[in-house]
């Protein structure tokens, strides 16, 4: 094959890779709505579970007992805090919240999110248990719009909302928008009702909102006790047990800053990234899809331009554009966003490296074994 006809050959699959998400993000964020506040005055648990939350609990506790038009219960676990976090917890003068003690120490086969969470979600006695981590900051109306999605989607057993991410260094803006790129762009059943397929379930771990009684009668959090990635374990383990699964917008009802230094982002992204995309038999297409999608677009540009390659360029970049503002998300990232694409790749093989060579995870000063996929 001559050079001109392979430029035009991948003219013609980039464009095909970069259609395909804005095709399916388009109807996706049509559907994709923020809720609207409950009819009926829900009740509910907030559970937030915290291990050396030090600059983040007392605000994350203030917003959620300043909720308004809910009755509500608010249990932290303290996970063996080495901080100040039990000491700012106690300062909390209010009936409401309850802290619990979690030593610190884990059961074999457990990661350390999960087995809080599931102590949380057994000592949680309200209808409603919303699962929020201690980097999220609820709107005073969040809770109630959220108790309205659950009573207005009355088959869902978990819902999930994406809150707005907050991101203030470079690597944080260029990385972090890639969530909702990958949520909405490449998943044909992000917003199904009604259906129980595990395959397509995905959520975000930050917010989670589960019916009490749908909650246990699958397992809760036992279900995936090893996980690190919840966002995704989570949903699919309420699917194989018969439960449809939702997710809406939570841009307007919390926000969250994850990671705040490029390590703590490198090494938080990279801890769960082989229960998501760094599989050895996903990976590879992934990084055709990913790659050939929104990184070949521009050099074929430079280099072998061409209007399939062009409409590629204004597919990837429409694309962009529109999860920018709708979501509130920086420019510079739309602008960079092969760049981005290209990063989140490499964390992707980092990721799968380091697992198939046996090399463990750590987070929060805990060490897990690799994932072997």
């Amino acid at each position: 094959m001559n050079h001109g006809r392979a430029a035009a050959v991948a003219g013609w699959m980039a464009l095909g890779l970069a259609a395909l998400p804005l095709a399916l993000a388009i109807g996706n964020l049509k559907r994709l709505q923020a809720p609207k506040p409950a009819a009926i005055r829900p009740r509910m648990s907030v559970l937030i579970p915290a291990r050396n939350e030090a600059a983040n609990i007392g605000d994350a506790v203030a917003c959620v007992l300043a909720s308004r038009d809910v009755e509500l219960e608010v249990l932290v676990l303290d996970d063996g805090s080495t901080d100040a976090t039990p000491a700012i917890l106690a300062t909390i003068a209010d009936p409401r919240l309850r802290v619990i003690s979690g030593g610190g120490v884990l059961p074999s086969g457990w990661s350390g999110k999960q087995y809080a969470c599931a102590r949380l979600g057994r000592e949680a006695s309200l209808e409603l248990l919303v699962f929020v981590d201690a980097d999220v900051r609820l709107a005073p109306d969040a809770l109630s719009r959220m108790a309205g999605y659950m009573q207005a989607n009355p088959d869902i057993g978990l819902a999930s909302g994406i809150p707005r991410q907050i991101t203030g260094t470079w690597s944080e803006w260029l990385l972090l928008p890639l969530i909702h790129l990958l949520l909405l762009g490449y998943r044909p059943d992000a917003l199904d009702h009604g259906r129980v397929d595990p395959r397509f379930a995905a959520g975000c771990g930050q917010l989670f909102i589960a019916r009490s009684g749908a909650y246990r009668a699958m397992g809760g959090h036992d279900a995936i006790r090893a996980s690190l990635h919840d966002g995704l374990t989570l949903p699919r383990a309420f699917r194989r047990h018969g439960m449809p699964t939702g997710l809406f917008d939570a841009t307007a009802l919390a926000s969250c800053r994850m990671y705040t230094t490029a390590a703590d982002l490198w090494e938080g992204l990279t801890k769960n990234a082989t229960e998501g995309l760094a599989t050895p038999r996903g990976l590879p297409i992934w990084t055709i899809i990913l790659g050939g999608g929104h990184v070949l677009p521009l050099p074929l540009m430079l280099f072998a331009p061409s209007l399939p390659a062009a409409a590629a360029v204004a597919c990837g970049t429409t694309l962009r554009l529109l999860l920018a503002r709708r979501f509130d998300q920086s420019m510079r990232s739309v602008v960079l966003h092969p760049l981005g694409v290209l990063a989140l790749l490499a964390l992707q093989w980092s990721a799968l490296v380091r697992a198939r060579s046996g090399r463990p995870s750590t987070w929060r000063g805990r060490v897990y074994p690799a994932a072997q996929s």
